[in-house]
């Protein structure tokens, strides 16, 4: 199983940060080992002193391809979560000064709390039309919806299966809207596809 991750998908994301808005899908991954799942709790670690949160809708891959063209792209992925692209900030800027890439700084243990899967099927719910949102501490501070992607679903899908072979059970981290911030010991996140919380997650 391959996680897969999308920066700056969306444009004020992108813009927060002060980087440019991309032509092309910026594809990045994350191992196995960084999956978080079943509600528990992220141990902040000690390597870094700014953990950012960066909620996503996250996107499972339903059947193998290559290649995929874009006609046939919808039928690749069946079921959709939300889920949490932790990253040391102050590492990746050190990384991206020095033109290193940002493994260390997205992919490390636990970096990707994960929600369960739901189908669009029992939701009801377009790829192009997916509510979300992320509370700290029972505030709001991050909201989007994927009509506001740069790169839909079926997109990224064509893109990244130019280089990769896609597999059943594959992830993609479909990228975060505007209104990241640091996570402290002590936070409690909790993220929601619309109105249903999906996923909680406390900072110890």
């Amino acid at each position: 199983m391959k996680i897969f991750c999308i920066g700056r998908n969306y444009a004020k994301h992108a813009k927060e940060l002060n980087n440019a808005v991309p032509t092309q899908p910026l594809v990045f991954s994350k191992p196995r080992t960084a999956l978080l799942q079943n509600n528990k709790p992220f141990y902040h670690p000690e390597f870094s002193k700014n953990i950012h949160y960066e909620c996503e809708i996250v996107i499972k891959i339903c059947k193998n391809g290559r290649h995929v063209q874009k006609e046939f792209a919808r039928n690749y992925y069946k079921e959709f979560s939300v889920g949490i692209d932790f990253t040391a900030r102050d590492i990746q800027q050190q990384l991206k000064e020095k033109g290193h890439p940002w493994e260390i700084a997205k992919g490390f243990d636990h970096s990707a709390p994960l929600a369960e899967f739901i189908s669009f099927e029992e939701t009801g719910y377009s790829p192009s039309n997916i509510p979300f949102h992320l509370t700290k501490n029972g505030e709001t501070v991050q909201e989007g919806n994927t009509s506001d992607v740069i790169f839909d679903f079926d997109t990224l899908i064509c893109h990244i299966s130019k280089y990769f072979t896609l597999q059943l059970g594959d992830l993609i981290f479909t990228g975060t809207p505007a209104g990241v911030g640091p996570v402290a010991i002590g936070d409690q996140l909790e993220a929601f596809i619309g109105d249903r919380k999906m996923l909680q997650c406390e900072i110890r």
